[in-house]
């Protein structure tokens, strides 16, 4: 697949070093492909979730993607005297260095360098990086993780990173202490980080929309009886059939029609806390329920200064105040937030309707040929496992299985050639392959 003229071209470059972008770099170096990875490994893990938290997702499926299938979350563990079992709740930090591990046995080195644009260039890419150094490649595959993706409620947009934060932006909560701090959201992320910010001697509050908090039942013992395993099945995602479906065949969810993909990564797995968290959060944490934030302004002696009202909209304003808000609201996969990408290349990938994610083929490519997609930007084609570490093995084999297609096509990139912007439209048809 090389261009005896531009022998400097590489094959792929994977965009981030997270759990997708190390899996897809493990494919890809076991398929041949002349790989750079571009990131810091598990940056979003280490940098950007409080110190002390656990993963929710149960730890068989917390593994990253090797094709042989031999460097597991189990394997890491079993040679350092870590338990990693089903039930139990897997520390943060052992997750994070099951990562670094994992990036460390790769046979291609993950350079930590920032991608900062991404332009075409014939049926490639240039793609440029801190310091402005550049280089061509026949394919590009986004593992940007959730980070630029993060979900602010309106009334905190405007408002100084003192006052207001959003859950990806604290590693370290003791800079909280004797703090009010209002936390919004009921999710597990809004849930754990309140729980983590009293036992730090911070003083939070949950305010949710919702009229009650939703627990997650512990998991259900993977040796069952015949019919409690077939009416309610295990997965990834959690017992049930529809938990196996989204988990287990997120090929056939691309095929489903658009509407029914997005409703169905909008409500399913909605939020909850998990099982192990409830007596540490009840005890400690106070909560404002059925309430939805109307407007939020600094307070003229300091701190901030927030306006709730009924989520059903009947009663009055409720004014609370305190020393800060976090927005543990989430993330929502938004194209438009990728700044790296060329504003040009950007607007020539088609999106699903209703949202800013792109639409992708069976090989989780664009529109935009050799442009490729991993991890939430791609739950509305593929499914709520998109979400999740859970989805990174299927991602990786098929995304790899899609780039080699490409290259197999005879992409050749010629520098310095830009082709002009397609119709939306007919990309969005080119890509239901």
């Amino acid at each position: 697949m090389r261009d005896s003229v531009h022998d400097s071209v590489h094959d792929l470059a994977v965009v981030g070093a997270g759990p997708y972008g190390l899996s897809i770099a493990a494919h890809a170096a076991a398929a041949g492909l002349d790989t750079r990875v571009f990131g810091r490994p598990m940056a979003s893990w280490r940098d950007h979730m409080p110190e002390g938290m656990f993963l929710k997702s149960e730890p068989g499926a917390s593994n990253l993607s090797d094709p042989a299938r031999r460097d597991t979350l189990a394997a890491f563990c079993a040679g350092r005297g870590l338990v990693a079992e089903h039930g139990g709740a897997l520390p943060l930090d052992t997750f994070t260095d099951y990562g670094l591990w994992f990036a460390g046995r790769l046979p291609l080195p993950v350079e930590e360098r920032t991608v900062t644009g991404v332009a075409p260039a014939g049926p490639g890419f240039v793609v440029t990086l801190d310091g402005g150094e550049t280089l061509c490649c026949r394919a590009v595959a986004l593992a940007v993780g959730v980070l630029p993706f993060a979900r602010r409620p309106a009334p905190l947009r405007g408002l100084p990173p003192e006052l207001a934060s959003h859950s990806s932006d604290h590693r370290d909560l003791s800079r909280f202490l004797g703090t009010e701090v209002a936390v919004v959201g009921a999710g597990q992320a809004a849930l754990e980080t309140a729980a983590l910010l009293a036992e730090a001697g911070a003083r939070p509050t949950v305010v949710a929309r919702a009229g009650a908090l939703r627990w997650n039942a512990p998991p259900s013992p993977l040796r069952r009886a015949p019919w409690a395993s077939l009416t309610a099945p295990h997965s990834a995602l959690g017992t049930g059939w529809p938990s196996w479906v989204w988990s287990e065949l997120p090929w056939a969810v691309r095929h489903l029609p658009e509407s029914a993909r997005v409703r169905i990564v909008g409500r399913a797995l909605g939020p909850a806390g998990s099982w192990w968290l409830r007596d540490r959060f009840e005890s400690a944490v106070p909560v404002r329920l059925g309430r939805r934030l109307l407007r939020a302004a600094p307070a003229p002696g300091g701190g901030l200064r927030m306006e709730l009202a009924a989520a059903t909209g009947a009663g009055g304003v409720e004014v609370v105040e305190a020393g800060h808000v976090i927005a543990a609201t989430g993330f929502e996969p938004d194209l438009r937030r990728l700044t790296l990408l060329d504003p040009a290349l950007r607007e020539r990938i088609a999106t699903v309707r209703g949202t800013w994610a792109p639409v992708l083929g069976a090989g989780f490519g664009s529109s935009v040929p050799g442009l490729f997609f991993a991890g939430l930007p791609t739950a509305p084609s593929f499914g709520p496992a998109m979400r999740f570490v859970a989805g990174a093995p299927f991602t990786a084999e098929r995304l790899v299985r899609g780039v080699r297609r490409w290259l197999e096509q005879g992409a050749r990139p010629a520098r310095g050639t830009v082709p002009r912007p397609g119709r939306v439209r007919s990309a969005r048809a080119a890509v239901r392959r």
